[in-house]
C-alpha cells in the first residue's frame, strides 16, 4: 500500500523534482512488497502498481531535469535583461534559431 501511495505522490510531484525521491522510496518499498506478496499471495496488484508508478515518477523526474538543463543552456544569455518582455523575446529568438 505504501509503495502505491508513494508512487502516486511521486508521479504527481515529479515535475518539481521531489517526485524522483518519492519514486525511489516507492520503488524500494514496492520491490519489498512484491517479494512479500510472492510468499503470501496477498497484495500482488498493489505492489505491481506501486513499482510501476514509482518507476514512471523517476523517469518523469529525470526527463524534467534534462529539459530544465537544456532550457537553461539555450536561454542563459537572456537572464540579464531588464524586463519580462525583453526576456520573452530573447527566449523566443534562442529557441527558434537553428
Amino acid at each position: 500500500m505504501a509503495a502505491m501511495v508513494l508512487g502516486a505522490i511521486g508521479l504527481i510531484t515529479s515535475i518539481v523534482f521531489i517526485g524522483g525521491l518519492f519514486g525511489v522510496i516507492g520503488l524500494v518499498l514496492g520491490i519489498v512488497a512484491l517479494r512479500t506478496a510472492k510468499r503470501s499471495g496477498i497484495g500482488w496488484g498493489m505492489s505491481v502498481t506501486g513499482v510501476v508508478t514509482s518507476f514512471i515518477a523517476i523517469v518523469v523526474s529525470i526527463l524534467v531535469a534534462v529539459f530544465m538543463v537544456w532550457y537553461a543552456d539555450k536561454t542563459q544569455q537572456c537572464y540579464q535583461l531588464d524586463s519580462f518582455r525583453q526576456y520573452e523575446q530573447c527566449v523566443h529568438q534562442q529557441l527558434t534559431r537553428d
